[in-house]
């Protein structure tokens, strides 16, 4: 499985080199499958209100709990591509 493994590390560096930044809702998919990627299912106590952004970043990412390392790797994969391509929804 090197080669989501190489996809994924690409990936990584061709969403810094995108022409136009995502939309909030795009950057908290790509933050939930990184982390679902790299660090498996979502860990640690759930910001409060007071933190707005980390209570999000926290949800999307505890919102794809049990999706496998390779899984989460291949749908970054796939999203920075549609980005790339400008065919993301």
């Amino acid at each position: 499985m090197s080669d989501v493994n190489g996809l994924f590390a690409q990936a990584q560096d061709d969403v810094k080199q995108l022409p136009e930044r995502p939309g909030n809702l795009t950057l908290l998919r790509l933050y939930a499958l990184f982390k679902q990627a790299t660090d498996g299912d979502v860990h640690g106590d759930k910001p409060g209100f007071t933190d707005i952004v980390g209570k999000y970043k926290y949800d999307a990412w505890a919102a794809l709990q049990g999706t496998a390392s390779d899984t989460a790797k291949q749908q970054y994969v796939e999203l920075v591509e549609s980005l790339k391509n400008g065919t993301a929804a």
